[in-house]
């Protein structure tokens, strides 16, 4: 019985702390809604560096290497299923003979 009280005053306590927030919430909220510009030092971390560049590049490799993947997966599955086709119809014509 005493774990089911302990189970309602934590519970109460919850409620209560979230009330609490709520109020915070409310006030950053309203700090958020002014745009501040970056400063220099931000502008220059989001700035593209030159010595990257070469890293950049294999986006469109890795695209291509998934489509030439996607063809041999497809290819592989469709040869499967031929002679999966081809070996049926060869026990069904040799039950004919």
């Amino acid at each position: 019985m005493a774990f089911l009280l302990n189970k309602t005053t934590i519970a109460s306590h919850f409620r209560s702390h979230s009330q609490d927030q709520k109020g915070e919430d409310l006030l950053s909220l309203s700090r958020r809604q002014y745009h501040i510009e970056p400063g220099p030092r931000e502008k220059a971390l989001l700035a593209e560096d030159a010595a990257l560049k070469p890293f950049k590049s294999y986006k469109q490799r890795v695209k291509k290497l998934k489509k030439i993947g996607d063809i041999l997966t497809i290819v592989v599955v469709a040869g499967c299923c031929y002679e999966i086709y081809v070996k049926a119809a060869m026990r069904e014509a040799a039950r004919k003979q």
